[in-house]
């Protein structure tokens, strides 16, 4: 177990970084990334938006519990950060409008980078604030990639177990369910055949 978590530590610390998230936004539109992110997570993110004359977008950050973790007006580029409280759906929206007046618009581009975890950790300041060496830096790395590794695994552990206690429970009650209705038809059967012979009792077709 160790050896694998160990060695999927190091093919997360030797893959690439990935570039950031480019999309066009239209006039008078709202566009939202959502993603669900573990509690006591450390997330930072960084947009840029290309200029657009007449046109004015927003930004706005917030979790499923209706929380506003950032905001900006007329953001036209900057960074944020924040740590998560709870398991949280993380959304990010912008919202573009344009000035009173103004007929039409050109669409604008937006670049966004967002980093949770390990990858939003900032291990420069941490070399120039403890003094580490850079092997000390890449072993900090390391140590932090397997914790998010273990955690991840002990998450899919918990999911795991919930999701068999539902299918349990689910199956217990399609269970008695199945007697219930059972116990129903034999019910009904018994006193439909009583019920029918005592009829045709009373009509004398039979003895």
């Amino acid at each position: 177990m160790n050896i694998f978590i160990l060695v999927w530590a190091l093919v997360l610390l030797f893959i690439s970084e990935i570039s950031a998230l480019s999309f066009m936004l239209p006039q008078n539109t709202r566009k939202c990334l959502m993603e669900e992110i573990h509690k006591d997570v450390l997330v930072t993110g960084e947009y840029k938006l290309s200029p657009a004359p007449g046109h004015k977008t927003s930004l706005k950050v917030g979790d499923s519990k209706g929380h506003t973790l950032y905001s900006k007006e007329d953001a036209l580029e900057g960074k944020f950060a924040f740590t998560t409280d709870d398991k949280e759906v993380v959304e990010i929206c912008f919202i573009s409008k344009i000035d009173p007046g103004v007929r039409a618009a050109p669409s604008r581009e937006v670049f966004l980078d967002v980093k949770h975890g390990v990858e939003a950790k900032s291990y420069e300041d941490v070399a120039k604030s403890e003094k580490l060496k850079p092997m000390e830096i890449e072993l900090r790395r390391l140590e932090d990639l397997s914790e998010a590794i273990v955690n991840d695994f002990a998450y899919m552990k918990k999911r795991e177990e919930e999701m068999r206690d539902t299918n349990e429970s689910t199956n217990s009650r399609v269970l008695y369910f199945s007697i219930f209705s059972m116990c129903c038809l034999l019910c009904l059967a018994t006193w439909q055949v009583f019920y029918l012979r005592r009829y045709f009792k009373s009509k004398k077709l039979i003895e």
